[in-house]
């Protein structure tokens, strides 16, 4: 599922629109990590406890969030944003929301298109709702001090991590 938090995917045309979809959880912290975190914070820097409580909170939200708009029939949602607020003392609420679509990627000779969707338009076609079976990523031809030598390049418009 593509998922940016602008409000248009370049190369693809948003066919239809689903709403609004979120996840969320509620998050109480361990006693334990907060004392921790709070004699850490005396010194400055990182509090690696927190840090690792948000980040599986966010992934937490992304994944409620994911199977919400699947449900729906999308392939992508656009305009994703996160939100994070106290809830009394001990508590964290972390919300991941945006607009379900679906996309169609335009081929070669549509205005828009990119290399990435021109791509996508001449794999083999799955049916709705049925993920794409892995492809090998095109060869990419390195730019200019855009890689070191030995570094693996992730596919046109996906993240590395």
């Amino acid at each position: 599922m593509l998922i940016v938090t602008s409000n248009e995917i370049p190369g693809h045309r948003i066919d239809a629109v689903f709403g609004e979809v979120m996840g969320l959880t509620v998050r109480s912290r361990d006693i334990g990590s907060q004392m921790l975190a709070g004699f850490r914070s005396l010194g400055g820097g990182e509090l690696p406890e927190m840090t690792r409580a948000l980040y599986e909170s966010r992934q937490e939200v992304m994944a409620r969030m994911v199977s919400e708009a699947q449900q729906r029939g999308a392939n992508a949602i656009v305009a994703m944003r996160f939100d994070t607020s106290e809830m009394g003392t001990n508590w964290t609420e972390v919300c991941a929301y945006g607009t379900a679509v679906y996309v169609l990627p335009l081929g070669e000779g549509e205005p828009g298109a990119t290399g990435q969707s021109i791509y996508l338009t001449k794999q083999p076609q799955q049916g709705v709702g049925q993920p794409a079976p892995p492809q090998p990523a095109p060869p990419v031809q390195p730019q200019m001090g855009a890689q070191q030598p030995g570094q693996s390049q992730p596919f046109p418009g996906q993240s590395q991590y």
